[in-house]
């Protein structure tokens, strides 16, 4: 590559939500930008986590020299440890980023890594690279945009932000050094695109706090429940003030609040008196006033705490008429409808439920039109990409940044394994690499052309019919009845009479064959096919099916 130009390699993070991972490289040295994973759908069926796939990088990790991570959510951290299983480079971050990946670390015990804290305003010397990292607000502490300077200008990449002008930090985005940069002159933004499409501005964090002050003042006989997301540490502060201010013992439940909270606690993100907390284990022993209860759940993950109470099957807490519950959070996309079933399951039993349709009891962490106009004004670039959103958002961010005069022609809407060509006076896409999904399924990683998700998603469908019978290898003759299995082929009445019916089938169309000496492969091919058009034509269904042939 010619030494006057860098390269943007989008291996995540654009055309959708998550995952999001981008590569800066100059001549012989590559930083990658976050390393995040995203949360499979319905259409992955058995998989835990989805990755970015990161073949580029392994193929070219002598040069990658830092993994940098603007702040600790799992769509910028999750894939870090996966990343750095085959790529051995030190990772930069916030105090609480690193604390949040030394967690997840500790599932990866084999892997060495080496972990560097930075703080806004440092700049960090990384060969023809120079990384100033930026204060930014968004809904976890510690958030930080980078402004990288290269030989070819600087790039300015805002990480998840918002403009929060009533932080509960005290420490606002640092409007002034991004007006600092755009004066001095900024060749690229990459800026983010999740709520591009809300018009106006987002709600301060401290609005929230305010808008769950008045649910503690008007509920003071209900036993509260609030569930919000783990990562959300100031708004887990102003919970925990609320409790303290209005005399109510917390207990914690679902293991990432507690382990989040713990790691808040430690680095000091998170302070107040110890002696409220009260074990899960223990709240039978208090009244329904004076306990709030704080747990996972916010987006109706299956096996959260919350979703278990709202099913009747977590042992410690039975929702009742009594209980106030509150979604301090909103759906992410995609999850609409797990999210308003554990609601409705909650009312079922008699509950009170609040979330953000009600009151405001939820203000997102990321920016809104008028603060990305602010950005965009700020910092005048000459070159932009929207990045982190789905397809329309990254349109519309487009459109956006031309309704405030910016060309057409000096905006690139990335797509997965996009490379960009960036010099002082031009943009150009240069080609594509690959970039996909990588599935994380237990300890072992897939793709989506993976035979084990086929073979799933057709059990999940069509189910399966198991055929096992044997034969005399002397005579060819069938030794009894054969013996069928079905799962989720036929319902309970038609079962009996389908497997009768099938095993006469088997029977039928083996007596036509001399099967003396006839390789078993071959008898099974020839039973699968005919159990296969069989049932195809009694049930319009192709469930797996599986043939054992034993040899008397």
């Amino acid at each position: 590559m010619n030494n006057n130009k860098l390269k943007i390699t989008f291996l995540g993070g654009v055309g959708e939500i998550g995952k999001n991972m981008t590569a800066f490289e100059y001549n012989d040295e590559i930083i990658v930008v976050d390393a995040g994973l995203t949360f499979p759908g319905d259409d992955l069926p058995g998989i835990d986590v989805v990755i970015p796939d990161f073949t580029y990088l392994v193929n070219n990790k002598d040069k990658v020299k830092a993994i940098i991570l603007t702040h600790g959510h799992e769509d910028h951290i999750g894939a870090v440890p996966f990343l750095l299983e085959q790529i051995k480079a030190p990772i930069y971050g916030s105090r609480l980023t690193l604390a949040l990946v030394e967690n997840k670390m500790k599932e990866h015990p084999k892997v060495a890594y080496k972990a560097i804290t930075v703080k806004p305003k440092n700049v960090l010397k990384i060969g023809s690279f120079a990384v100033e990292f930026i204060k930014v607000s968004h809904s976890i502490a510690g958030s930080l945009a980078l402004c990288i300077s290269t030989p070819v200008g600087n790039v300015i990449h805002t990480g998840d932000f918002k403009i929060d002008f009533e932080p509960i930090d005290g420490v606002m985005t640092d409007l002034q050094r991004f007006g600092e940069l755009g004066k001095k002159g900024v060749n690229l933004l990459m800026c983010e695109s999740t709520n591009v499409c809300r018009p106006g501005y987002s709600m301060s964090e401290k609005s929230v706090g305010r808008a769950l002050e008045e649910i503690f003042k008007t509920h003071t006989e209900n036993r509260i429940i609030v569930a919000t997301f783990a990562s959300n540490i100031h708004r887990l502060q102003q919970i925990l003030n609320l409790a303290e201010k209005y005399g109510r013992r917390v207990a914690f439940t679902g293991r990432s609040m507690i382990n989040i909270t713990e790691v808040g606690m430690k680095i000091g993100e998170i302070s107040f008196n110890k002696n409220i907390l009260v074990d899960i284990d223990k709240i039978d022993k208090l009244d329904d006033k004076e306990l709030l209860i704080v747990t996972t759940g916010s987006q109706g993950e299956p096996l959260s705490a919350l979703t278990r109470m709202a099913a009747g099957e977590f042992k410690q807490i039975k929702i009742g008429e009594n209980d106030l519950i509150v979604f301090s959070s909103s759906p992410i996309p995609g999850n609409e409808k797990s999210v308003y079933n554990v609601i409705n399951s909650l009312f079922q039993k008699g509950a009170e439920v609040i979330y953000d349709e009600l009151q405001e009891v939820h203000a997102s962490g990321h920016a809104c039109q008028e603060e990305i106009k602010m950005i965009h004004a700020l910092t005048k670039p000459k070159f932009f990409m929207p990045i982190h959103g789905e397809y329309r958002h990254l349109r519309m961010h487009k459109q956006l940044a031309m309704t405030l005069g910016m060309e057409e022609r000096n905006i690139i809407m990335p797509t997965l394994g996009a490379q960009i060509e960036l010099s002082a006076n031009s943009m150009k896409k240069i080609g594509f690499t690959t970039a996909g999904q990588r599935l994380i399924d237990g300890y072992g990683i897939g793709d989506m052309d993976s035979n084990v998700l086929r073979e799933r998603k057709q059990l999940s469908e069509d189910g399966i019919c198991v055929v096992v019978m044997t034969i005399n290898n002397v005579s060819g003759e069938v030794v009894g009845d054969p013996f069928i299995i079905t799962r989720g082929v036929v319902y309970q009445d038609e079962a009996e009479a389908f497997v009768q019916d099938t095993r006469n089938m088997i029977i039928a169309s083996l007596k036509e064959q001399d099967l003396r000496g006839c390789e078993p492969s071959i008898i099974k091919n020839t039973i699968k096919r005919n159990v296969s058009n069989f049932i195809f034509k009694r049930t319009k269904r192709r469930p797996m099916i599986l043939t054992i042939v034993l040899l008397d």
